[in-house]
């Protein structure tokens, strides 16, 4: 059994109440088995279990627990980087829960992710300038018009007034979250590559240069670095792509492995 095959038993309709196994063979795992194979795989692989929990949306007390121990994990690896020892103690373990926060949110990105709208700040609408045309008349009407043999339009003044109004937001349609997807392949980390697609006359799919074959788009790490900057003015953005940005894709790197290593602890319970 390995982690995905662990999701069908978090959701009512998908388990068996009873303890019987399924099928009639004598090595089929049966519910409390399972159950006790989760625990297991949790002791051996807390951070592993819990970020693959929280990532597939199974738990946010597993997200949170799994951003703690990612962000205890740097702590303990934070003095190798010469810009993160020289921080304040009282600053050090904020700066590395936030660290840990956009380590996760990467990890758990994929093509049916969502994030905010830029355009609208996730308000679904905008602010924008609408012009509408608006008329008065120069003397009373209708007695002056009449005895003057004139229609009322020769009376009318008409104007055009700017108004500021919130309008639908064209990005996200008023959803007020995007898709992740990436725009060029759209989430199937394969496209059409146009260079092999001329030279031999015949489309050629390849991986999706926009976003590397993943199949959506990372969080770019200035965003992890302006959080920073919010808790700390101590790093500079030199020093953050120079030192501290690879310590920070280090994180990201540290959840897939600490979820293969759950995987493995998974499968080596249940065989």
């Amino acid at each position: 059994m390995n982690l995905e095959n662990t999701l069908k038993y978090h959701f009512a309709k998908s388990t068996m109440i009873s303890d019987s196994p399924r099928t009639t063979a004598s090595d089929a795992l049966t519910g409390t088995d399972i159950m006790a194979a989760m625990g297991m795989t949790q002791e051996r692989a807390a951070m592993g279990y819990s970020a693959f929990l929280g990532k597939m949306g199974i738990s946010n007390n597993d997200r949170e627990r799994a951003i703690e121990l990612l962000a205890q994990y740097a702590l303990t690896k934070c003095d190798r980087v010469a810009a993160l020892r020289k921080l304040n103690a009282e600053i050090k373990p904020l700066v590395m829960h936030q660290l840990a926060s956009f380590a996760f949110e990467d990890y758990s990105r994929s093509a049916a992710s969502v994030k905010q709208c830029d355009c609208c700040s996730g308000q679904g609408f905008i602010e924008a300038d609408v012009f509408t045309m608006k008329s008065h008349y120069t003397m009373k009407l209708p007695q002056c018009a009449k005895d003057l043999k004139q229609s009322p339009s020769d009376f009318e003044v008409k104007r055009q007034v700017k108004e500021v109004a919130k309008v639908l937001c064209s990005t996200c349609k008023g959803k007020k979250v995007v898709s992740c997807a990436c725009k060029d392949c759209h989430g199937r980390g394969k496209a059409v590559n146009q260079d092999l697609t001329e030279k031999q006359g015949v489309p050629v799919i390849a991986d999706c240069k926009r976003c590397g074959g993943r199949g959506y788009e990372r969080i770019p790490s200035t965003e992890a670095y302006a959080a920073v900057c919010q808790i700390t003015d101590a790093i500079s953005l030199d020093t953050w792509k120079k030192s501290v940005k690879p310590f920070y894709d280090h994180l990201i790197t540290k959840f897939d492995i600490e979820e293969a290593w759950a995987d493995a602890q998974l499968k080596q319970i249940t065989k």
